[in-house]
């Protein structure tokens, strides 16, 4: 298994304050420290951007404003082409309104079953619809199949307007969770996606949206999966034609206008790893298709994303002064994964960096470093070091014994 040969084949250098360096034998449980000689600072290592750069096969070349495709496992950013340009969303706005209204149904100010009333401003909202209309009583759970497989705007506003109260207010949520998400590139003038000259964002934030909704809300894929909805007697078919083309697509959401272009946020799981692409400003409905299958397939085929540890297995085993234990576990607080070119998961390397002398009492969870991930001397990512397990002071001996050993370190 590519997990246990990591496991065996992997070494740690642990770079402290002082300048000297431990290397670090790790065992399948964890890694253990092991003496080591005063060394030089290691060379500075640049990082990539996204892990193609370092990929034999180039990304291929679409017709499209803008892409990029994301390894929802890892993280990374496989390829991408202007990445943080300014982009109109059009319907792929409703990406963060469904996000918005998952969120409320899971915090119990909406239920699926719940019956909303529709207003004569969702009615009149113009673009694509679901056809409803007001005074009449559809279901949250009808209004989400409206959003997403009929990408209706009416049905969007419907929702806003049952979160919210209206829809500016539900637009301020859905802003104030790009913020939370560390969105900076985007910022909604309303719920549906209709234009704007400040509703805008890029295709990285797109990316770490639909990453975030994937991940957080699995419950309700099913919504983008689905091929076809009939409501009022009227029968609409999801505009991804992947979900036809390639039975590994399971979603996300189309978007057009004629100033947007044609755009696709896609996703498929292929082997239980899955990918998110990313594609703007496509010239027809058929050209964001098959680009955005081009960029899956190219992510799919070219690269691995391998898991290097479980949640909270310590990467490295760090010795600790003055406290009732003499180490403690440093690691990730959730499975640690990288997506590599295919065929180098060998060769990547692990790099504990955190602070020195680490002094009790420590506290599980305490961030006191960074373990980074790096390919032919380039770093692929960065994670937070965390403290695994509580380490409480010794007494007064003996701190008393490890002040004076700290000494003559």
């Amino acid at each position: 298994m590519i997990h246990s040969l990591l496991r065996r084949r992997f070494s740690f250098i642990a770079h402290f304050a002082a300048g000297t360096a431990i290397v670090l034998a790790p065992a399948f449980a964890g890694a253990q420290e092991a003496p080591a000689a005063p060394a030089a600072s290691s060379p500075a290592q640049t990082a990539v951007s996204m892990v193609g750069e370092l990929a034999p096969v180039p990304a291929p070349t679409l017709a499209a404003k803008a892409w990029l495709t994301l390894d929802a496992n890892s993280g990374q950013v496989i390829t991408a082409q202007n990445v943080d340009d300014p982009v109109e969303p059009a319907s792929l706005t409703k990406i963060m309104a469904a996000y918005v209204v998952f969120d409320a149904i899971e915090n119990g100010r909406l239920s699926l079953d719940q019956k909303v009333n529709v207003s004569e401003k969702a009615w009149k909202t113009e673009g694509s619809r679901m056809f409803i209309k007001p005074g009449m009583d559809v279901t949250v759970d009808q209004l989400l199949q409206g959003v997403i497989v009929q990408s209706g705007n009416d049905a969007t506003v419907a929702l806003a307007e049952a979160v919210a109260g209206s829809e500016s207010a539900f637009a301020a949520l859905m802003n104030e969770e790009a913020a939370r998400q560390g969105l900076t590139g985007t910022h909604f003038e309303n719920s549906s996606g209709l234009p704007g000259p400040q509703h805008l964002t890029t295709v990285h934030d797109l990316a770490i949206m639909a990453k975030n909704l994937v991940t957080r809300f699995p419950k309700y894929l099913h919504y983008y999966s689905q091929k076809e909805y009939t409501f009022n007697n009227i029968k609409q078919h999801n505009r991804n034609r992947l979900l036809w083309s390639d039975p590994s697509v399971d979603g996300l959401k189309t978007g057009h206008t004629q100033s947007a272009g044609y755009c696709l946020v896609s996703t498929a799981m292929r082997d239980g790893r899955r990918v998110i692409s990313v594609l703007v400003g496509a010239p027809s409905d058929a050209a964001r298709s098959e680009s955005s299958l081009k960029l899956l397939n190219w992510s799919f085929q070219n690269f691995d994303t391998v898991k290097l540890f479980d949640n909270e297995k310590p990467a490295v085993n760090a010795r600790v002064w003055e406290g009732e234990a003499e180490s403690v576990a440093l690691g990730a607080l959730s499975d640690t994964w990288v997506t590599v070119p295919r065929g180098k998961a060998q060769d990547v390397k692990p790099v504990a960096q955190y602070t020195q002398p680490l002094i009790a009492p420590l506290t599980k969870g305490t961030k006191v470093g960074t373990l980074s991930l790096s390919l032919d001397g380039k770093v692929l990512q960065q994670e937070p070091l965390y403290v695994l397990d509580d380490v409480p002071q010794a007494g007064f001996l003996g701190r008393v014994y490890d002040k004076v050993r700290l000494m003559f370190q």
